[in-house]
């Protein structure tokens, strides 16, 4: 049965109090106006994309749809299992949020490159260690963060060896296994550059661990620790931490599970792993409740704490990708819904599954989990969850629009009913190989 709360005004004030403590509550985004309406959410079709999600063959699912600024309340569905022991799923308690880890690399890049200590138009080679890349290497700090760098995903050479079951290379090679990052940038560069940078679009968690190489040499200090000090303490995500190597979540959390290729076979409880294998592309820990705080101050810029106006400009500045209704930024994902566009990204790492958007001003944020990984059909009972979250139930009928005389003559036009179904539908995004 599913599980939902509403948290009233009284209640959010409240914590919305001790957020403001900590210095963590930012202002709506400039030119936001605070008293416009939010679309109601559809919590029946949220509970019912859950439901798929678990149908599919994960153990439980949740969706925390909070918002912010005149009416902040927040909606929480939860179904399912937190564990296979019987455990019901709790939307508060902590979870690997996979790639969702890229949107804090991103920020912290921003800040150096607000400080001057990186231009993103210049060789990332110049930031980084010497002979972490070849001479030659030419791809821009931007062009990485864009994934348009035409740099090999390392993440291929662990996990996708033909005829090898999921679990085996989880066991042979992630769960246990301690790389250090410039490892896995080597294991990249054996394979050379796949394209001219700047000219496609490949998804590539190489990008990220990069990234964080040149954090760790421009500030002098581990990645961990320039995680912690410039974004988890200042925002009091007290609930979020970067552990690598160490392979237990601390605290109450969810059980991840791996979904074996052979799906006779049961789920593998995956949740100790050392991270290492993604570093700072993915192994970030953290809850809903921190995600949501995390994108609130991200999208209101300068106010936020987190990047200044320009910098969140920039993050923002999408390019298209193969996925349609999906373009990509600076470390942060657009996906263009029916009620307009939302910001953010999507995380999956072995046995955890994770999708976390906020709407450009900030006012409603979106985290919606499931505890099962490989498993394309549970990623997609995740998608299906964001456009009834954030823009409601769908219309009756769609509004009437121009018709083309090819489509006046189309023996098989759909209907309106149809199109307006296919304009809420979103597909699978690029980072479900992990």
């Amino acid at each position: 049965m599913a599980k939902t709360s509403l948290l009233r005004p009284l209640a959010v004030a409240a914590a919305a109090a001790v957020l403001a403590a900590t210095g963590a509550v930012p202002a709506l985004a400039a030119g936001t106006s605070a008293t416009a309406a939010l679309p109601v959410p559809d919590t029946t079709a949220v509970e019912a994309a859950l439901q798929a999600t678990r149908d599919a063959g994960a153990p439980g699912a949740f969706a925390v749809i909070r918002d912010h600024g005149v009416d902040p309340r927040t909606r929480s569905v939860a179904l399912g299992l937190a564990d296979l022991n019987g455990t019901p799923m709790n939307s508060s308690w902590r979870f690997r949020v996979g790639s969702n880890s890229k949107m804090f690399t991103a920020v912290l890049v921003m800040q150096l490159a607000e400080q001057g200590l990186i231009d993103l138009d210049k060789p990332l080679r110049d930031y980084l260690p010497a002979g972490t890349l070849p001479t030659g290497w030419t791809m821009t700090g931007r062009q990485v963060m864009e994934h348009r760098a035409g740099i090999y995903d390392h993440t291929n050479d662990l996990l996708e060896q033909p005829g090898e079951e999921t679990t085996a290379a989880f066991e042979a090679r992630i769960r246990t296994n301690v790389y250090a990052p410039r490892d896995l940038v080597a294991m990249s560069v054996r394979h050379g550059v796949q394209y001219t940078p700047g000219t496609s679009y490949s998804y590539s968690n190489t990008d990220f661990v990069l990234l964080g190489l040149a954090v760790e040499n421009l500030t002098g200090r581990a990645f961990p620790d320039v995680l912690r000090e410039r974004i988890l303490t200042p925002l009091g995500l007290n609930d979020t931490s970067f552990v690598v190597p160490d392979q237990r979540i601390q605290g109450p959390h969810v059980t991840g599970y791996l979904t074996n290729d052979d799906r006779s076979k049961p789920l593998l409880n995956s949740t100790e792993q050392t991270g290492s294998w993604v570093w700072a592309a993915g192994a970030v820990i953290s809850s809903a409740d921190d995600l949501d705080r995390f994108l609130t101050a991200l999208a209101a810029g300068s106010s936020g704490g987190l990047v200044k106006d320009d910098s969140l400009r920039q993050m923002e500045a999408a390019l298209p990708t193969p996925t349609t209704k999906v373009a990509y930024g600076l470390g942060l994902r657009r996906i263009s819904l029916s009620c307009g566009d939302v910001y953010g990204h999507g995380g999956i790492v072995q046995g955890f599954n994770t999708q976390s958007f906020t709407t450009p001003d900030g006012r409603r944020s979106v985290v919606t989990f499931a505890n099962a990984s490989n498993n394309g059909s549970v990623t997609q009972g995740l998608m299906n969850v964001l456009e009834p979250a954030f823009c409601g139930k769908a219309p009756a009928t769609a509004p009437r629009t121009s018709f083309s005389v090819q489509d006046a003559r189309s023996q098989d036009a759909r209907s309106q009913d149809a199109r307006s179904q296919d304009a809420r539908e979103l597909p699978v995004v690029d980072d479900t190989r992990i």
